[in-house]
């Protein structure tokens, strides 16, 4: 990371806990391997600094891109993306502490100061790159 990792009031200090999204952070959910190629993509474009993004290891991969609050239902998402934290449902998303044993979770992207949360423009572009 270019910065030093911070934690927000909403990531535990040990283990793993959930917490509801559109309350601390809407996120956006992608299915396994392409998550993981839009992930690559968007800590590459911003030099590592992408903001929260958390990875399950097990079951479908699933790999979540932590927004602001109120950033899912601002924007057109492409299909295969669930949005998560809008007034619609209920949903809780598992977030791991920063560091120590968070099997199945793993921060792929940690929070920083300078980066709080995912960029949903360029999450949206690294989308529609086709990865």
């Amino acid at each position: 990371m270019t910065e030093t990792l911070h934690r927000p009031s909403w990531v535990p200090a040990a283990g793993h806990q959930l917490h509801l999204a559109g309350v601390h952070f809407d996120a956006v959910r992608v299915d396994g391997i392409r998550g993981e190629l839009v992930a690559d993509w968007l800590v590459e474009v911003t030099d590592e600094d992408a903001g929260p993004i958390v990875c399950e290891g097990s079951g479908g991969r699933w790999v979540y891109f932590l927004l602001a609050p109120g950033e899912v239902a601002a924007h057109d998402w492409p299909r295969g993306v669930q949005r998560l934290g809008g007034a619609r449902t209920v949903t809780y998303v598992g977030i791991p502490a920063l560091e120590g044993n968070t099997w199945p979770l793993r921060w792929y992207s940690g929070p920083t100061a300078t980066a709080p949360y995912v960029c949903a423009a360029k999450l949206l572009a690294g989308l529609g790159t086709g990865v």
